[in-house]
């Protein structure tokens, strides 16, 4: 592959917003009139890339054939739940993430196999389900101004950001179209800060459907209806992934196809990647089974009463112990870097353009 490549610049004014707890991070309610992104491009083509700093291959153990988690959090609210995970728990799940070396990256990046991640850690995904209030969530002070709530998942993730710069503000929001995170008045600038801030939008179907009772005619509309409302915001956003209600798929298999993409009314809709509820960690891209469009997902919590022996720290303690193969980065997107035994599961087609680089690893 190429060492040298196209380099997009998006440079936006976001009435102020740095942060949760900053007076920097405050708007007042005519501000959000105003238009939240500015986006200027700048292209330097042929710019050579800053050079991948070598590593230890017996001490580092990349073996990018391993898998990957896609976490699923739906509430982020009290109290602890089956499909809430408390502000406090959320943030204790980020730490011990953060501790045993795994960094968010963007779902599209999962499955492009563009994976950036450093050396000797694992990518990891976060999703959040139904993009209700508390994921993304405004409170105003006593003088007018609005800041971000330091409790809900946006506020959480970029705290946290703030606090570890080595743990990327990466995170992606499927939505329904029931007034997205609440707070109409707030509706466009919820969806421009996350698109600036690059935190990903994605589709969960207008009104929550479950494919399983619907037709071709609905399951188009249902996902061009999602189309429709980020690019009524958002014009050039694309939105290119779905997270399944419920996890259902239509009975008629000849019909999941337009789950993938189709049309309604003039709106078409191409997923590169449809996520399902669950149980466990997934391939990785570069595997021979990987399938974009099947992808499982972790259910982020430890209460066993519903995640006995599939949760979150379920499948930490997998890894730790060996019964299943974690992903570790080379650090370098270019390469894809195995021990030698896990060559044959490679995919060319998948590996794409990028060098496969094997090793003996020794006892």
């Amino acid at each position: 592959m190429t060492k040298a490549k196209l380099i997009a610049v998006a440079m936006a004014a976001m009435i102020g917003f740095t942060g949760c707890n900053s007076s920097a991070s405050q708007h007042t309610a005519k501000e959000l009139d105003k238009p939240v992104v500015q986006e200027v491009l700048a292209f330097e083509e042929a710019k050579p890339q800053e050079p991948i700093e070598e590593i230890d291959l017996q001490q580092v153990k990349p073996n990018e054939a391993g898998q990957i988690m896609v976490l699923m959090y739906h509430h982020i609210a009290q109290p602890e739940a089956e499909w809430a995970r408390t502000p406090e728990n959320f943030r204790k799940d980020l730490e011990v993430l953060y501790k045993k070396g795994y960094r968010p990256i963007s779902l599209k990046d999962y499955v492009t196999g563009n994976i950036h991640t450093e050396a000797g850690y694992t990518p990891i995904v976060l999703t959040f389900d139904d993009g209700r209030q508390n994921n993304f969530n405004m409170l105003q002070k006593e003088k007018g101004e609005w800041v971000i709530d330091p409790d809900c998942a946006v506020g959480i993730l970029e705290k946290f950001h703030q606090e570890h710069p080595d743990f990327p503000l990466k995170a992606t929001f499927f939505i329904n179209d029931n007034v997205p995170f609440g707070q109409k008045e707030h509706l466009e600038f919820k969806l421009k800060y996350l698109a600036e801030k690059g935190m990903e939008i994605g589709n969960h179907t207008a009104t929550h459907v479950d494919f399983t009772k619907a037709d071709q005619d609905r399951i188009q509309k249902e996902l061009a209806g999602i189309v429709n409302l980020v690019n009524a915001f958002l014009p050039d956003y694309t939105v290119d992934t779905l997270a399944l209600p419920f996890g259902s798929k239509p009975k008629d298999k000849s019909l999941t196809t337009y789950l993938e993409k189709g049309v309604y009314e003039g709106t078409a809709y191409h997923n590169i990647a449809i996520l399902e509820v669950g149980w466990d960690p997934y391939k990785s891209p570069y595997h021979r089974d990987f399938n974009p469009l099947a992808i499982h997902r972790v259910r982020a919590s430890d209460l066993e009463k519903y995640v006995k022996g599939v949760g979150l720290y379920d499948w930490l303690e997998q890894f730790e112990k060996g019964s299943r193969i974690r992903y570790i980065s080379d650090g370098d997107p270019n390469t894809v870097t195995v021990p030698e035994q896990f060559q044959d599961i490679l995919d060319a087609d998948k590996v794409g353009e990028r060098s496969i680089r094997t090793y003996t690893l020794n006892e």
